[in-house]
């Protein structure tokens, strides 16, 4: 069941001019976009808590350093 509410902002909608009604479209459209994008960002990244656990078990920077250098090692040309 369609609320009065949206009834009454239907019949608001209808009383504008097409140059309104678009304007109104294309603003409700990107502010959803918005929002959906927003919300799949804020899925997507990490609980502070979590990234320093990520970080705190990385290997010190040395460690990944040799570890690129033998990495290389072998294409090095002499």
């Amino acid at each position: 069941m369609i609320s009065p509410n949206l009834l009454e902002i239907e019949r608001s909608i209808r009383s504008l001019s097409v140059e309104e009604q678009l304007w109104l479209l294309e603003s409700i459209a990107r502010e959803i976009r918005e929002n959906e994008y927003t919300k799949d960002k804020i899925a997507e990244e990490k609980h502070p808590e979590e990234e320093l656990v990520v970080i705190a078990n990385e290997p010190p920077i040395e460690t990944k350093n040799s570890s690129i250098n033998d990495e290389f090692a072998s294409s090095e040309i002499l």
